[in-house]
């Protein structure tokens, strides 16, 4: 088989990374005495990688998730509340199968939203679909299709995908239609996908962001606390811990 056919075969195949190569691979492959079988297998995996690298790039790019928050670059260290071990197993994406919820509770700048992104990424990596909102992003797009019953919306991000991170509850209060709104996508994911909520306010707080309604807020922590997993993270800011290091840099100076 000529050299042109297996570009022919490499084209229709859409092997263009390492068609693109290709001259260099068999190039190598000749001066190393490479066999044939190693020389495909080498060929093969450059372009799955290639591929997998393409994949992974575009689907962060779709989540909407934050830049530069990984689960490699969570100081655990600073944060010990924080049971790595745990962290660690969500890393598996079990949680994500079983289709259970993550809730991360703690106050501003203690890393929160840093695990919850880290987890989207490592979702990302796996295979999983996955979409990332503020609380005020998802609200917005639910309202602008309030005249369809989100049970009914199945093609929206917010329901379609297997992971869904709503990051911020707790900072603004919600009126009666964003509760009914956030109580319809809460049970419309409840058992068919996982969500990773993060809040800085304490459960028995959930009623007051929730306009008061006590019978609205339990039926909402009802869904979400079935089989999900919960951290409570009490610790010092990442915000000011780097502002304090940037205040002994300038008297240093």
């Amino acid at each position: 088989m000529s050299l042109a056919r297996i570009k022919q075969h490499m084209a229709y195949l859409h092997m263009q990374h390492t068609l693109d190569i290709l001259g260099e691979l068999a190039e190598s492959a000749v001066k190393e005495q490479t066999s044939h079988l190693a020389f495909l297998d080498r060929v093969l995996t450059l372009e799955v990688e290639n591929r997998e690298e393409r994949r992974i790039a575009t689907s962060l790019k779709l989540s909407g998730l934050p830049r530069g928050m990984r689960l490699d670059n969570f100081d655990f260290m600073f944060q010990p509340s924080v049971e790595k071990e745990r962290i660690d197993f969500l890393a598996t994406g079990e949680f994500i199968r079983q289709k259970e919820n993550v809730l991360l509770f703690g106050p501003p700048g203690v890393g929160k939203t840093h695990l919850a992104t880290g987890l989207g990424v490592r979702a990302v990596e796996l295979g999983y679909s996955v979409a990332c909102f503020t609380l005020e992003e998802l609200l917005h797009k639910m309202k602008r299709r309030s005249d369809t019953p989100v049970i009914k919306q199945r093609r929206q991000a917010y329901l379609r995908n297997a992971l869904v991170i709503v990051d911020e509850l707790g900072y603004q209060v919600l009126d009666r239609q964003e509760v009914h709104l956030f109580f319809q996508f809460v049970s419309a994911r409840y058992r068919k996908g996982s969500t990773i909520i993060t809040s800085n306010r304490s459960v028995k707080d959930w009623v007051h962001v929730f306009a008061g309604d006590q019978m609205a807020t339990t039926a909402i922590l009802d869904r979400l606390f079935h089989r999900a997993h919960l951290f409570n993270i009490d610790g010092k800011s990442y915000r000011l811990r780097d502002f304090e290091k940037q205040l002994e840099g300038r008297n240093l100076e």
